[in-house]
């Protein structure tokens, strides 16, 4: 994991990462731009017409739906930014092949980019309805001070070690083998999910964190299932 880890932060620098870097947070950032616009004005036209507010109650309500809006911002940034590097991640899985495993690169069939776009989508949606059926669970363990953060750690390293392994086992492997190699790597893919949760945690390297996860990923895939 460890030299996953440091072969994908050396190739930070090569043009296509960055090409993928770069339009992964212009994407991301429209988005949150778009939701916080959707959810200031949307504010403002329901106090205005609802409560008949006058316009500094509305302004008010308004930034108070917004700090609001960016609090939920900060969790849903995993889903969005992983859902929208799953859209580049061919990418990104290219450039890691190319340098690194050219055999393997040769022989893997590209992804249309509607099938991009479905799993990316489909990752984010099962992060946002597996968290919000864990958040019960996550306030009940505020009284263990630790717990809500553990059990959120635990879930979504689950959750993303199985999106960025899919993002390589689909180049490579037949439709109907993937079940099989799901359960054969869960192991390693909860630690790649792991590695990738926790490179969330931290601040601006979580800007790269969907860039270095699917770059590790398609290391640990072709180290495992290498001829």
């Amino acid at each position: 994991m460890l030299d996953a880890f440091l072969l994908s932060v050396r190739q930070l620098g090569d043009k296509r990462i960055l090409t993928v870097f770069l339009k992964s947070m212009l994407l991301t950032l429209a988005i949150f731009a778009a939701l916080g616009s959707a959810l200031w004005f949307g504010t403002d036209a329901l106090v205005r017409h609802y409560f008949e507010g006058s316009e500094t109650t509305a302004a008010a309500a308004s930034a108070v739906a917004l700090l609001i809006g960016l609090l939920g911002g900060w969790l849903l940034f995993r889903a969005i930014a992983v859902a929208v590097i799953g859209v580049f991640a061919d990418e990104v899985v290219h450039a890691v092949e190319a340098k690194h495993y050219p055999a393997r690169f040769a022989a893997a069939r590209d992804l249309s980019f509607a099938r991009s776009l479905a799993m990316g989508m489909r990752s984010a949606v099962r992060a946002l309805l597996v968290n919000l059926v864990l958040v019960p669970l996550y306030i009940v363990l505020l009284v263990t001070g630790v717990g809500t953060a553990l059990a959120f750690f635990l879930v979504n390293s689950w959750l993303l070690g199985r999106d960025l392994g899919d993002m390589v086992a689909v180049r490579h492997l037949p439709d109907d083998d993937l079940a099989r190699w799901r359960g054969v790597t869960r192991l390693s893919r909860f630690t790649l999910g792991a590695a990738g949760t926790a490179l969330f945690f931290v601040p601006f390297v979580n800007f790269v964190a969907p860039v270095l996860g699917a770059a590790m990923a398609t290391h640990l895939f072709h180290r495992r299932t290498a001829p």
